[in-house]
């Protein structure tokens, strides 16, 4: 199919891209890799008056520390975040994540703004945002305003963005020296969007004992499901076997997935158990590898 008649603008600032939107409003859809708006906009699942394309807007695709943060431009490439030695040497898990993004094209046109935005509840970078409780930088005409991303992921698809505001930059807070990261996800082949996806951060403390642990889980809900009573309960404990298995049977528990007759709830949860466990032994193994 073709999308429905609409115009086309390319504006060569960010200042002239804001304008547009507060001329049009919901009338107006921003273009940025278009992985997913052209193919919604060729189903017509949408169809803008307006599309204000921003791909060649320059300076908002930079990536650097700052703060203690990883500061990643809306512009940024799945490719380029993937494969930055600065984002696999502050944040590897984004760095991970980013490159299980689709398939290697679209990995070269698709950006970090593009799918924080989209909020696909399958997606894999919202999933890291919300993990590390990353900033997301969003600018209108009015100024920037930083949310954090477990408020800016309202449903599926669904976010808090204004309709005159954009995603400009997003800021990553670093992991910290020693903190073991691990995420893993499961999809029927290489490139689809993913069934269930697990991510965690483990801290360990001179005893070995689990000092802080961040959990998050995707595809089984609305948005990325941040567990954060069921991290505080299991700290301050020997991240042993018995531990690992009470945590994913819990978590596994906390999931209220879709009883979807292709996907059924339960074999999501016996994914949510399989796929934490392994995030998590990658945790513990980087942390005792950073403490040797």
């Amino acid at each position: 199919m073709k999308p429905a008649a609409f115009t086309y603008h390319r504006p060569a600032s960010l200042d002239g891209a804001l304008a547009l939107f507060a001329k049009y409003g919901d009338d107006a859809k921003l273009l940025a890799g278009g992985q997913s708006m052209v193919p919604m906009m060729n189903l017509r699942m949408v169809q803008p008056e307006h599309i204000v394309d921003i791909s060649r807007i320059e300076g908002h695709d930079k990536i650097k520390v700052e703060g203690g943060n990883l500061v990643v431009g809306a512009l940024a490439r799945h490719h380029d975040v993937a494969n930055s030695s600065l984002v696999k040497d502050s944040c590897p898990v984004l760095a991970q994540a980013a490159g299980t993004v689709g398939h290697y094209a679209i990995r070269q046109r698709g950006t970090l703004g593009g799918s924080l935005a989209h909020a696909d509840p399958a997606a894999q970078l919202p999933l890291v945002a919300v993990l590390l409780n990353a900033h997301i930088e969003v600018t209108s005409a009015a100024g920037t305003l930083s949310i954090p991303a477990r408020d800016f992921f309202v449903s599926i698809m669904t976010t808090a963005l204004e309709p005159d505001q954009m995603v400009t930059n997003v800021k990553f807070p670093c992991i910290f020296p020693g903190e073991g990261w691990g995420f893993h996800l499961f999809t029927r082949r290489a490139g689809d969007f993913a069934i269930v996806t697990a991510a965690a951060t483990v801290i360990l403390d001179g005893n070995g004992t689990v000092s802080d642990l961040r959990l998050v889980l995707g595809g089984t809900g609305p948005v990325p499901m941040a567990l954060l009573d069921l991290a505080e309960a299991f700290k301050g404990r020997l991240p042993d076997v018995e531990w690992v298995n009470q945590l994913t049977n819990a978590a596994a528990k906390a999931t209220n997935p879709d009883d979807d007759p292709r996907i059924p709830a339960e074999y999501r949860r016996d994914l949510v158990r399989t796929l934490l466990a392994r995030a998590l032994a990658d945790c513990v193994s980087r942390c005792q590898e950073g403490q040797i």
